[in-house]
């Protein structure tokens, strides 16, 4: 897999890259091979495929994208590690629930590798941590099948650290996923971030990682290459 660092000012123009991966994606073949990109984004709220308006609060002087991904609004920015795997699933022979369980372990892992507990939560994709206690290594307490997201999210005192939004055409991906680093969170709270509302958007920095972009960058895509191989 060649990986691939975006931005030639250190950020990556969010409509640019996306049309860059649509024009990789419409063009390859069986035989080309996978590429993952990592960059960060200027500034930018993205609406996904379910995306509703009123989800959106307050954009102010960012603008709001409408794309083809899946899932609703979200927020890129500076200090945020957007990884886009650029995968023929057929060629890997995993089905798209098994790709986003893969995306989901790589942030995980990476987290791990940072003192960080990582969680999913059932019907909510992305990664979350618990805000008092990102370390403890206790999983998340078994919800009953009436339990909303917003439920767990409220019973376990949950951030959100990453988001997933996937987009997958004539079985090669493209889109991915973003791992909040060190970042102005603030453009969160204009927002329901991935359409729920109250959700508590989170850092690395703020749960007590001293590491730069470069390297989580660097674990990340180690993760991303070794997950998305197996």
């Amino acid at each position: 897999m060649l990986v691939k660092h975006l931005g030639h000012s250190g950020l990556a123009d969010y409509q640019t890259t996306v049309e860059a991966m649509q024009a990789f994606t419409a063009t390859r073949t069986q035989d080309t091979p996978d590429e993952l990109w990592l960059c960060e984004h200027p500034p930018t709220f993205t609406q996904g495929l379910a995306g509703k308006a009123e989800h959106v609060h307050l954009a102010g002087d960012i603008p709001v994208v409408q794309t083809n991904r899946g899932g609703q609004v979200t927020y890129h920015g500076p200090g945020q590690i957007v990884a886009y795997p650029l995968i023929d699933l057929k060629r890997a022979g995993y089905f798209v629930k098994e790709y986003v369980y893969k995306l989901e372990e790589a942030v995980i892992r990476t987290l791990l590798h940072f003192g960080i507990t990582g969680h999913r939560v059932r019907t909510a994709p992305g990664i979350y941590v618990r805000l008092d206690s990102p370390q403890s290594h206790a999983p998340l307490a078994l919800a009953t099948i009436h339990d909303s997201a917003e439920a767990v999210f409220a019973r376990e005192r949950l951030g959100k650290v990453a988001a997933l939004g996937i987009k997958v055409s004539r079985h090669f991906t493209y889109h991915g996923v973003a791992l909040n680093v060190a970042m102005d969170v603030e453009p969160f709270s204009r927002i329901n971030p991935c359409g729920y509302s109250g959700l508590q958007t989170v850092d690395m920095a703020s749960l007590g990682v001293q590491a730069s972009t470069l390297e989580v960058s660097q674990i990340f895509a180690k993760q991303l290459q070794t997950w998305l191989a197996k």
